[in-house]
């Protein structure tokens, strides 16, 4: 992070803002044009000034190559502190629901890494269920002394209206319809780097537990 980019990027309301909403969603350029009211060029200048200043960055859709999510650079404790201060918090949902394709490895990993930190009931699901969870998940998770929920769980049957929703896959979020508020997390998916390896699992785990622990404070904070 550039401190005086940051600091200049963020004297913006408008980038305020949009850093602020970062903490805990991921989003497209569009998204945020309609979350804003802003021109499509606007957006870019925001954007821009954002990525300069190493506050975000932005990553192409697994599910539409033309389509892109911009996320805050959550592993800097610059830059999580930096926009965290003054940031609205959220209220305490009923239970979180995170979301997936397969259901078998990140929307797993999710809820494992929520359960273990917070009291807010959790589970998983898949908008097209594999038959079990992905060995190289259960792996990951069992190293860091996580449980996985073994059974496999269907958008469909699963969600409850007064759940917190979070899609924790590009596919997920962008096949499913619209829910109130749903939240987006573009994590890489493990299974579709080829070839497998435990080290992608890592690297997803990582990301999903970093986004977990904020998005904890963020609730504990407003309870």
């Amino acid at each position: 992070m550039d401190a005086l980019l940051a600091h200049q990027a963020l004297a913006e309301r408008v980038r305020w803002e949009i850093s602020q909403a970062l903490l805990t969603r991921d989003l497209s350029p569009g998204e945020v044009a309609e979350r804003w009211g802003l021109s499509t060029s606007l957006v870019s200048h925001h954007v821009k000034c954002l990525v300069d200043a190493g506050l975000i960055r932005r990553r192409s859709s697994e599910h539409d190559a033309r389509r892109s999510y911009l996320s805050l650079r959550s592993d800097d404790a610059q830059v999580v502190a930096m926009v965290s201060l003054g940031t609205p918090m959220m209220a305490s949902p009923r239970r979180v629901a995170f979301v997936c394709t397969r259901n078998s490895a990140r929307s797993k990993l999710a809820a494992a890494c929520w359960r273990n930190i917070s009291s807010i009931p959790a589970i998983d699901a898949g908008t097209s269920p594999a038959r079990v969870p992905h060995p190289l998940a259960i792996a990951t998770a069992s190293r860091r002394g996580l449980v996985l929920d073994p059974d496999m769980h269907a958008v469909a049957t699963t969600v409850r209206d007064e759940d917190l929703v979070i899609a924790v896959c590009d596919h997920a979020h962008e096949e499913m319809t619209p829910w109130p508020d749903r939240l987006h997390w573009s994590v890489p998916d493990p299974v579709g780097i080829a070839p497998v390896t435990p080290a992608a699992f890592v690297s997803a785990c990582d990301n999903l537990q970093t986004r977990v622990d904020q998005l904890h404070r963020s609730i504990r904070a407003g309870s």
